[in-house]
C-alpha cells in the first residue's frame, strides 16, 4: 500500500523569509559577485540591443 504524503507545511510570511546568503570564502564571494555582475551586464546588453 502507498503511504499518504506528508501534509503541506504552512508558514507565515515572516517565518518563510529570513534566507541568508553565507559566503565564507573568497572564492564563494568572487563567484557570487561575478554572477551578479554577469546578470547585470546581460540585462544591459539586451536593453541596448532592443530585445527587452
Amino acid at each position: 500500500m502507498a503511504r499518504d504524503p506528508d501534509p503541506p507545511i504552512h508558514l507565515a510570511g515572516r517565518k518563510a523569509r529570513g534566507g541568508e546568503i553565507v559566503l565564507r570564502t573568497r572564492r564563494q564571494r568572487s563567484i557570487f559577485l561575478g554572477g551578479l555582475i554577469g546578470v547585470g551586464l546581460f540585462a544591459l546588453l539586451l536593453g541596448v540591443a532592443g530585445c527587452a
